[in-house]
């Protein structure tokens, strides 16, 4: 059997592998990646040692760089999936490093989540939700506001500035989680990570959290996440409990963190808070509740959203 170098120095001296290894390598160096790296590193680079490591180049500019070759992280045309290339120099040669892209990362954050978070779920339509989908005509005029406010709180955020989530508030069936779906798709494009969590599942799972001492555990998970969306608000039986030691320090520290949050409800803001009043054990707690809603108000802008209901 031929020794490999011997193959190597057989074939280096064949004109048309000399014509097609002399195209590779200029291609190779058109890469405006590896171009970059090299004129950052071009004390420490000779054209022998860049020629010595075009193989490992060559990996390097294959592979897609800020997700720009992957519609999604499924179809991750990297030989790491979900992980990102980057050159790095060592002493005797260039080697690659790899790291969780954008997608990996909100991936795993979901999952995280979802591990710890049971009331994640939600619909499949929701999941799938998208702006270009929803129908839009003159005789709803609130819904158009509504969706060019949702849209534009994607295209502003982040800006380096305080951007208030939204508070979406209309009758049974409108499409309020219909728009929370939409944004919170349109945001993981970006990279950005969202939680869209139904409020009276998270509720009940709550109250059976303080049996397993994760209770704790849960809330700091919600309370720190970059943008929360509480789905139907107002649906759940309110306790003194819920929401003065739950739900009130979650919305204190995005309040003080300035995290957007986004709310749906059947109920607008005055609604809302007379429901907060009332505890399951009829208590009135005025001063409370309008605690409570001061910090909603605070976090949120009012939109309305009308149209037919499209659960019938």
């Amino acid at each position: 059997m031929e020794r490999i170098n011997h193959t190597l120095k057989r074939l280096s001296l064949n004109e048309n592998f000399q014509k097609r290894y002399e195209q590779m390598k200029q291609e190779i160096l058109k890469d405006t990646h590896i171009k970059s790296f090299i004129s950052k590193n071009k004390e420490h680079l000779s054209n022998e040692f860049v020629e010595k490591n075009l193989m490992k180049l060559f990996e390097y500019s294959s592979q897609s760089k800020e997700c720009e070759k992957c519609a999604n992280l499924e179809s991750c045309v990297n030989m790491m999936k979900g992980y990102k290339p980057e050159l790095v120099l060592n002493r005797q040669a260039i080697d690659i490093e790899y790291h969780r892209c954008p997608r990996k990362v909100l991936h795993d954050e979901r999952q995280k989540n979802e591990k710890l978070i049971q009331s994640l779920y939600v619909p499949k339509d929701i999941l799938k939700a998208s702006f270009a989908d929803i129908h839009l005509d003159e005789s709803t005029p609130l819904r158009i506001d509504a969706v060019d406010k949702a849209t534009s709180f994607v295209e502003r955020y982040p800006t380096g500035q305080n951007v208030k989530g939204l508070f979406f508030f209309g009758k049974f069936g409108v499409g309020k989680s219909y728009l929370l779906g939409a944004i919170a798709n349109e945001l993981a494009e970006k990279g950005i990570s969202s939680m869209i969590v139904y409020f009276p599942e998270l509720v009940r799972e709550f109250k059976a959290s303080i049996g397993d001492h994760t209770l704790n555990q849960k809330i700091e998970a919600i309370k720190k996440e970059p943008i929360l969306m509480l789905d139907d608000i107002g649906a759940e039986t309110m306790s003194s409990w819920l929401r003065d030691e739950v739900l009130g320090p979650i919305l204190q520290f995005r309040m003080l963190e300035s995290l957007p949050t986004f709310f749906t409800s059947n109920f607008n803001y005055e609604g809302l808070e007379h429901h907060l009043t009332y505890s399951q054990r009829g208590e009135e707690e005025k001063i409370k509740a309008r605690r409570l809603m001061e910090r909603i108000r605070y976090l949120t802008e009012p939109v309305e959203v009308d149209g037919p209901n499209r659960r019938i």
